[in-house]
């Protein structure tokens, strides 16, 4: 792995807490993700799934955890099941894990291999009196697609009938949501790199350049900063492809007039930062585009306040929709009237800002957690409110990842730059060193 090896002890306190919450008599599978085909013999870059993840540190395909924590037999109450070595795997796609380095990294000491499982599962179902499951399925974007963990599911559900099946995910939410001061020191790092690589792209950017010249500079520095990389697919939306939420093509030209909506983060050791900016490709903002910007700025520095202890998402997307309501209404976009003849179901403001403005942050972008539950200390959320006026080619996005305290909110990017002011001077004295 490029970044520096996660100390076991994370993922030991990690089993622990989740052991906690299991009922008495029960036994939780996970299985790791599969190595997804990309054509001929090649595969995908592979990336753990987050829940496993989670729970071992191991970064190997097809892998299988059994946590037992009541289990009779000391043998069985945490036992990790991996591939077999192989010279011949080893020649031919490099590494592959000792049962020793498995031990190490996840601090589990019961390291077993796959020919081992049938047997080892045999025993635990037969003393386990309930079975909790790990059945993530992929996004809907995938549905003829079934992840690894729905189909492991399915098959011990048909060898063994007769137990009482429940979902893990419930219980890995309620953890996973609340991050540890480890997981919190990567989630620092990842933003660190994320800001670094939002002042390369000040520095680059020009009026005819192509956006993915930017996407290739943040790649590069990610990955001299021992990241993974990318944490989602990078947007670098230029004119009226920042109007466009989910664009990632990446393929035009900047315009020397227009905006630049970013939305990148960095991945450090699975681990994403999610940053947002928007900055005017000439370096200077038009009159119109800078009072946009100002006021979603405003509004971005009114919703951080929002973050605290008790809140929810849900909540903080009512309160912030309502404040860009307002400075849309002093846009010109549309009058008090219209917002009081609006339907009910059909509120004027969403024909400019369409979506939520926060989302969980960990080892998923859009990490688990219910926009119902009231937001703890430890948490990690992103504040993101947007304008996109697609008659004018302005889109707008504004995005910090903030971690709340029972002392307040804190900005985990408070060292990016954000003003207005700062972003054109920092722009214009890069031009001037070209």
């Amino acid at each position: 792995m490029r970044y520096h090896p996660l100390p076991k002890e994370m993922f030991v306190n990690n089993r622990f807490k989740f052991s906690q919450l299991l009922p008495e008599g029960s036994v939780a599978l996970f299985v790791a993700n599969s190595k997804m085909p990309r054509n001929g013999d090649q595969y995908f870059a592979f990336r753990q799934q987050s829940d496993f993840f989670y729970l071992t540190g191991i970064e190997q395909e097809e892998a299988v955890l059994m946590v037992f924590p009541h289990s009779p037999d000391p043998l069985l109450k945490e036992v990790l099941f991996i591939q077999t070595w192989s010279a011949s795997k080893a020649i031919w796609e490099g590494h592959v894990l000792t049962t020793d380095e498995a031990k190490s990294i996840s601090g589990i000491g019961q390291v077993l291999t796959h020919a081992q499982f049938e047997a080892s599962l045999r025993d635990a179902m037969s003393h386990a009196r309930q079975v909790f499951i790990h059945t993530y399925e992929y996004p809907k974007f995938f549905p003829a697609v079934e992840s690894p963990q729905l189909l492991f599911a399915r098959k011990i559900r048909a060898e063994f009938p007769g137990h009482d099946y429940r979902r893990s995910a419930p219980l890995l939410e309620q953890l996973r949501m609340v991050k540890s001061a480890g997981e919190i020191g990567l989630l620092r790092e990842a933003c660190r790199v994320t800001g670094q690589g939002f002042e390369k792209v000040m520095q680059l950017t020009r009026p005819g350049m192509y956006e993915f010249e930017l996407e290739a500079a943040l790649t590069q520095l990610f990955t001299l900063n021992r990241c993974n990389g990318h944490g989602y697919a990078p947007i670098i939306a230029s004119g009226a492809n920042s109007c466009v939420l989910h664009y990632s093509t990446n393929e035009d030209v900047l315009p020397d007039d227009g905006l630049l909506l970013l939305d990148f983060g960095a991945e450090y050791a699975n681990y994403s930062a999610d940053l947002s900016r928007t900055i005017p490709v000439s370096g200077s903002f038009t009159g119109r585009q800078r009072q946009c910007y100002d006021a979603v700025l405003r509004v971005f520095r009114q919703a951080v306040k929002l973050y605290v202890p008790g809140n929810t998402i849900a909540s903080i997307n009512e309160a912030v929709w309502k404040m860009m309501e307002k400075e849309m209404i002093g846009l010109g976009l549309f009058s008090e009237e219209d917002v009081r003849k609006q339907a009910p179901d059909q509120p004027v403001f969403k024909k400019y800002l369409m979506h939520g403005v926060a989302h969980h942050l960990g080892l998923d972008v859009h990490d688990v957690g219910s926009k119902y539950s009231p937001l703890a200390p430890g948490m990690v959320l992103t504040c993101e409110p947007g304008l996109y006026i697609k008659e004018e080619n302005i889109g707008i996005r504004i995005e910090n990842d903030i971690l709340i305290t029972d002392n307040g909110p804190v900005d985990l990017m408070a060292h990016i730059p954000v003003e207005a002011d700062e972003i054109e001077a920092m722009m214009k004295s890069f031009k001037s060193l070209r």
